[in-house]
């Protein structure tokens, strides 16, 4: 049966188009229309003149619904965190396991790699953030040792066969040899905990690293002569940067730089999201340390950020308030489209014939009020 979202404001592509209506099959979108050309037979789903978005995508999801990946790295955890963070607006993520020995991180990618076989919704692949980082930027990350980033890590890292691998890594602890054998494995590689200098962080984008994670967390910051790694960030227009605009992380100033820096073209909202996102647990441990969570923020017994305990909905929401901006374009571009073109997926962050059912409708706030899985509603 045809599915028609009609009655709203349609995000596609860079124009925000009224009077027209999405029509989708079998989970796909199949047309654009104006909505008298919509089919009599058609299911009608009335979008009540709000705004329909591509479906958010995050690029680093360390857990929800209770579960920690890095604890749970098989199918069954994959499964209950990419559920818990649905129902905030996410129909995609990039599961992220941090600082672990490579025998576990090849479990991790063995489970995504399963999970995505098996046709999991949701799992867009794995993000392995760390252990090749900095000491002086570890933040939460607590493994046993820093290794080196060699062949055999190369090998285990570029192991995923479905799906894609994004890997966190300090320019300031690798060579730039081997951040070269993992782009030419296919890796996205990404800057993060790290105290690099401009110069070493910009010889590792020259070598093919594509963004920086979680941009001004963990990272050297921009001084007078110094630009570190924020400045390359803000300096390179080609490079990606995910941003956690939960309130926490990052002032709202200090985003709005990167926002007047950047803008909506580069930058990637993500919820850097732990196990109490979608759950009524306010605690977890995380390698042997108990963390917890209080007003959407997770902080470790000292006091360090462990990530967030908020939801991509919210994350939408507070970043468009921050930014002082209401143009849906650009939200659409922040919350998803940006991360599908970082990610290399064409059917996904855009809403177009060919792509993949997958909305969320929100209203001129930008706060969430439906979302749809594969044309479905959630």
């Amino acid at each position: 049966m045809i599915t028609a979202f009609s009655n709203g404001r349609i995000v596609a592509g860079d124009r925000l188009l009224t009077g027209q209506s999405v029509l989708c099959e079998n989970g796909v979108i199949t047309a654009l229309v104006a909505d008298e050309a919509v089919p009599q037979d058609a299911k009608r789903v009335d979008l009540a003149g709000g705004i329909l978005l591509p479906g958010y995508l995050d690029v680093q999801v360390n857990g929800g619904g209770g579960v920690l990946f890095n604890t749970a790295p098989n199918v069954e955890g994959l499964e209950a965190i990419a559920e818990a963070h649905a129902k905030f607006g996410t129909t995609g993520l990039m599961p992220t396991i941090i600082s672990s020995d490579l025998a576990t991180l090849a479990n991790a990618i063995a489970a995504v790699d399963a999970a995505i076989a098996k046709g999991l919704p949701g799992i867009l692949g794995i993000h392995i953030e760390g252990p090749f980082l900095s000491p002086k930027r570890r933040g939460i990350h607590n493994p046993p040792a820093f290794p080196e980033l060699n062949d055999e890590a190369v090998a285990v890292l570029s192991s995923l066969k479905r799906g894609k691998t994004m890997v966190t890594l300090a320019p300031d602890a690798v060579p730039v040899a081997a951040v070269e054998k993992l782009v030419a494995a296919g890796v996205i590689v990404c800057i993060g905990h790290s105290d690099a200098s401009y110069d070493q962080t910009v010889a590792v984008l020259k070598a093919g690293a594509r963004g920086f994670t979680h941009l001004f967390n963990a990272m050297a910051p921009l001084t007078t002569r110094e630009p570190g790694v924020v400045g390359a960030a803000l300096d390179d227009r080609s490079a990606w940067c995910g941003i956690i605009t939960d309130g926490h992380h990052v002032h709202p100033a200090t985003a709005r730089v990167a926002y007047a820096c950047r803008g909506a073209e580069k930058l990637m909202l993500v919820t850097d999201a732990m196990p109490p996102v979608g759950s009524d647990e306010n605690s977890f441990m995380l390698q042997g340390r108990l963390i917890r969570a209080e007003n959407g923020l997770c902080l470790g017994p000292d006091g360090t950020l462990a990530g967030s305990a908020t939801d991509m909905a919210t994350v939408v929401e507070k970043a468009m308030a921050m930014f002082g901006e209401t143009d849906a374009v650009k939200a659409a571009k922040l919350s998803s489209g940006n991360a599908a073109a970082f990610l290399g997926y064409k059917d996904r962050g855009v809403i177009a014939p060919g792509a993949r059912a997958d909305f969320v409708a929100v209203d001129d706030a930008f706060r969430l009020k439906q979302t749809f899985m594969a044309g479905a509603n959630l």
